[in-house]
């Protein structure tokens, strides 16, 4: 699939700085984590690969912002159709995804749970070090996985892929 669309689009109106928190990188590397993630999981690609760049598309701040995953889910909504589409039902479990993905809540679906793994597996940004016990995959739990996860999020690693398929350039810190 290509993002490079739909990222120029989320970014025309995000509200926070790309290089943040909640920014590009971040996307980026959630969406490295799903798609080691989905060949173990069985998650479909399309949706880990949407949820990775709508997740936090519709912040508004980098600390608590609640109803964020809501306001994504409904960006995602919006360009449904136009930029990408989905089938329904695959289009629905991008919409939980998104929704549900900062409550901590359950799901028994392989691809929300891999989604909702991509992005805890990324904690490591803001100092937390993710709980297997708070992860829902056994990929996700490896502690092979965990250890290149996390690495690369207290590093705060710009993947290759943000320049090079999605043509956006970040400051250097």
């Amino acid at each position: 699939m290509n993002l490079k669309p739909i990222v120029h689009a989320i970014l025309g109106e995000y509200a926070l700085p790309r290089h943040g928190t909640h920014g590009v990188s971040h996307w980026a590397r959630v969406l490295e984590n799903g798609l080691r993630l989905a060949p173990e999981t069985g998650g479909n690609v399309e949706v880990i690969q949407l949820f990775a760049v709508f997740h936090d598309s519709r912040r508004v701040n980098e600390g608590i912002d609640d109803g964020h995953g809501q306001r994504g889910a409904d960006l995602a909504l919006r360009l449904r159709g136009g930029l990408f589409d989905l089938p329904d039902e695959d289009f629905d479990l991008l919409y939980a995804a998104c929704v549900g993905h900062t409550d901590g809540g359950t799901t028994s679906d392989p691809t929300v749970q891999t989604c909702w793994d991509s992005d805890r597996l990324d904690l490591g940004r803001v100092g937390i070090c993710p709980d297997p016990r708070r992860l829902f995959t056994d990929a996700a739990k490896h502690p092979e996985m965990l250890k290149w996860a996390d690495g690369r999020a207290c590093f705060e690693v710009v993947p290759e892929l943000v320049r090079r398929d999605w043509g956006v350039m970040l400051k250097k810190s």
